[in-house]
């Protein structure tokens, strides 16, 4: 199968791309004047764009300043309507398809060609299946094998008409799952798993036990915009202790505000030997705390009991999908809470951010009936704004936009060529949109 490198650049890049990576967006250069906007490209020259967009190799602080540069020129044209939109949409759609794939195969696999690296499993319906589950393996430092989690849940996500990868972590650590650009890879496999399987985008579902736990927590809050749930079991994000103490006074950034659409059921046993249930029981205060101050959270358990130890609940892994089964995600709630604390992620639901300011606390209400959307931020504001489309607000009334109770935007919503096609490109009509206001210039 075709693996492409995921920690550098390695396969060749079209030439609109090595033109942008020399003279990107804002750089000074003594050379000619940069292009005029023009009208979008057809036929071949946009087949030749999108190719060039779909080789950036995605989840890297630079990928979007990339893909900006390479659309710089359309930045004035509007979005397409009727049958150009659809074959726009459709041009890219075929593209994508066209990219790398998985195994069809069930059983061991290793994605990295050079050495045996990136080892992970695929169990369940390889054709046509309900839903993907990514499951996480436990372990820690020196200590990662994805057989574990394969075997646990396997057959739980199989009965469900489920296809199922277990990646293992690229790196035994403490915190594998967000260390040595496992984090990345997990996104490229959800990608190319899609792609492979035929995967429905609403209903992609992770888990884990212990460390697994910790991941399926952190990762589930890094994306909730991509999961239909999560359900993380013996495990919890990496608590703050005050010194001296050890008393957990905090958790780490990046994860209770960004839950507040995701659907979970966290497990926890008290007598659990190995991972006590302090973390897990702070973690779920935080919770309460932030449905308080946000609302939201309404499908979020925290399940503990008694008598399970570092085991999973009575009736094994297949109780904890049955609690998570029948979500499907909401890819544009009406509010959405942000802590960005990844400087790749660039974009979370409706909001855009290029350059987001790590650990700003973004909270973004959408009121459908009134055409508004009201954006608070705790951190500097540069460079957010806000993605519209049908599924948004309504593109043929006055839309008010307000920024910390200030009025930014007041009119028919703005469309834009440019954010049609690149949100086009990760092939989610839940991530689909037509335009982009800015709320504070970059």
């Amino acid at each position: 199968m075709p693996n492409p490198a995921l920690l550098c650049l390695s396969r060749p890049v079209h030439s609109l791309l090595a033109l942008a990576v020399l003279a990107p967006l804002g750089a000074a250069s003594p050379g000619p004047a940069p292009a005029q906007d023009q009208a979008p490209p057809v036929a071949k020259d946009r087949k030749a764009l999108v190719e060039a967009l779909l080789a950036v190799e995605p989840y890297r602080k630079e990928t979007r300043a990339e893909l900006d540069a390479l659309l710089a020129p359309y930045a004035s044209a509007p979005a397409p309507t009727g049958s150009k939109r659809k074959k726009v949409l459709k041009d890219v759609a075929k593209l994508w398809s066209k990219g790398a794939e998985l195994p069809t195969k069930g059983g061991e696999h290793w994605y990295f060609e050079e050495g045996k690296r990136g080892r992970f499993f695929v169990s369940g319906r390889t054709k046509k299946p309900k839903g993907l589950f990514i499951g996480l393996h436990g372990g820690g430092v020196g200590s990662a094998d994805a057989s574990g989690s394969y075997g646990a849940y396997q057959s739980a996500a199989s009965s469900r008409g489920w296809v199922a990868l277990f990646p293992q972590a690229l790196e035994a650590t403490e915190r594998g799952w967000t260390d040595s650009g496992t984090e990345e890879w997990i996104m490229r496999l959800i990608d190319e798993a899609r792609r492979t399987y035929d995967v429905p985008p609403d209903r992609v579902y992770i888990g884990g036990h212990s460390m697994g736990g910790y991941g399926s927590w952190v990762l589930g809050a890094h994306h909730a915009d991509l999961f239909a749930a999560a359900v993380p079991s013996a495990g919890a994000p990496t608590p703050i202790l005050e010194r001296g103490t050890n008393r957990i006074i905090d958790m780490q950034e990046g994860v209770i505000p960004s839950l507040r659409n995701l659907p979970m059921c966290v497990f926890q046993s008290t007598d659990d030997p190995r991972v006590g249930p302090g973390p897990n029981q702070y973690a779920n205060v935080l919770v309460e705390k932030a449905k308080e101050k946000y609302g939201g959270y309404d499908d979020f358990t925290y399940w503990e009991v008694a008598d399970r130890g570092h085991g999973y609940p009575k009736g094994g892994t297949d109780a904890l999908l049955e609690r998570i089964e029948s979500f499907e995600r909401e890819p544009h709630p009406d509010r959405v809470v942000w802590q960005p604390v990844l400087d790749w992620r660039t974009g979370f639901y409706w909001l855009d951010w290029p350059e987001p300011e790590m650990n700003a606390i973004v909270d973004a209400r959408l009121d459908r009936g009134a055409n508004r959307i009201d954006v608070v931020v705790e951190g500097d504001a540069k460079g957010l704004a806000v993605l519209v489309g049908p599924e948004v607000c309504d593109m043929e009334r006055e839309l008010v936009v307000t920024l910390g109770g200030e009025e930014v935007f007041r009119g028919i919503p703005p469309t834009s060529w440019t954010t049609l096609v690149r949100t086009a490109l990760a092939n989610d009509p839940g991530r689909l949109y037509e335009g982009r206001i800015e709320l504070a210039p970059r």
